[in-house]
């Protein structure tokens, strides 16, 4: 099984299944000197772990991450960083019956098409359980991008069903925003717009009742980040970016910018007119820091990060998982229907933030690397 490697100057590389002993991800190219411990893992670890709250799984799992290579004192070393998280609460008996029936809406069906074979337990390979490993080497990257260039990234629940955020500033919503209400109480739902947080759970918890499950989408933001990263034609961060999140599972849509919404539009209307950046003096002989009015173009022109934020949103779809009956075929060939029991996600975007997050992180990290073996510097 070949894919299970990401990036080229800052590259991961996972193993693991839903139900296997645990997941483990392998981080080389990171530079000597970073922050790093088990501590900092752990914050977007739980921000990602089943059973946070009333509207996620109630799978229980701890996700402690080991680091097992590559920090020392508290800072990586330059080698390679291998970081493992357990699995202990897999409950493999929830799939003995319908380990030969093909549920809609998940791989089963292909994964027996390319292998002749599959683990049928929760999904197998193609879990998010996987994600796990991502969330880890995210953190990693945006120790890296925070320590080298000052980058903040923050993702955040854009919308739920019918139920839609307003966010008229992107790059000034913030982590305290995203992870708790003014109460001091958890948001639960990764909401910034705190007057729409409770329609959003309301939803949630009436689809749950329902046996069924609801979709969203998922904002992404990352300030501070350089221009210059980005690599004609192939590799465009763009390119890289939609890659990136479209590797995660249940993502189907990404945009940037004003994404879509730029098909309604005139060229007058959606290009970002330029200005001299004023907090950065123009210097006689060298090139002018400018910034742009608008941010229709999210961050990239041409592929190439222009200094303003990078706004990002993927479609996520519902949960496939569902207890109500679904019609399907076995392996046999034989039609039936399907219910799956066990323990899932309503809704998936509360957990997705922190995955997302992690794949624009891993994906920056990388362009910082590769545009500093190529020119130098970077920012």
């Amino acid at each position: 099984m070949s894919g299970n490697s990401f990036g080229q100057a800052f590259r991961i590389t996972t193993a693991g299944e839903s139900h296997g002993p645990g997941n483990v991800v392998i981080i080389d190219g990171c530079p000597p000197g970073v922050a790093l411990d088990a501590e900092m893992l752990s914050i977007d670890l739980n921000r990602r772990r089943p059973g946070q709250s009333k509207i996620v799984t109630q799978r229980q799992e701890a996700d402690e991450p080991e680091i097992l290579s590559g920090v020392f004192e508290g800072k990586t070393t330059g080698t390679s960083i291998a970081i493992l998280i357990r699995n202990t609460d897999a409950r493999s008996r929830d799939y003995s019956k319908i380990m030969d029936t093909y549920r809609p809406g998940h791989a089963d069906y292909t994964y027996d098409r390319k292998y002749g074979f599959r683990d049928y337990r929760g999904g197998g390979r193609s879990s998010a359980r996987e994600t796990t490993a991502r969330v880890a080497a995210g953190v990693v990257a945006k120790q890296l991008l925070a320590s080298r260039l000052g980058v903040r990234i923050v993702g955040y629940v854009k919308q739920v069903g019918d139920v839609v955020a307003r966010v008229d500033d992107p790059a000034a919503v913030t982590l305290e925003q995203v992870e708790t209400l003014p109460s001091g109480e958890p948001n639960i739902v990764r909401c910034p717009d705190h007057a729409q947080v409770d329609a959003m759970i309301t939803l949630i918890e009436a689809v749950r009742k329902d046996q069924d499950s609801i979709g969203g989408v998922a904002e992404l933001v990352a300030i501070g980040v350089p221009p210059g990263l980005g690599e004609p034609v192939f590799d465009k961060l763009k390119a890289d970016l939609a890659k990136a999140l479209f590797s995660l599972p249940a993502v189907l849509g990404v945009e940037y910018g004003s994404g879509f919404a730029c098909a309604g539009m005139r060229g007058s209307e959606h290009n970002d007119p330029f200005e001299l950046d004023p907090a950065a003096p123009f210097v006689p002989g060298a090139l002018p820091t400018v910034r742009t009015t608008k941010n229709h173009h999210g961050g990239m022109l041409g592929g190439i990060s222009s200094g303003m934020p990078i706004v990002l949103r993927a479609a996520i779809k519902p949960t496939s998982s569902l207890p109500r009956p679904q019609p399907t075929v076995t392996r046999a060939g034989e039609a039936t229907t399907v219910r799956t029991t066990g323990r899932h996600d309503p809704c998936l975007l509360p957990r997705f933030i922190p995955m997302g997050e992690a794949m624009l992180a891993l994906v920056l990290a990388d362009h910082y690397l590769r545009q500093r073996a190529q020119s130098g510097s970077a920012g």
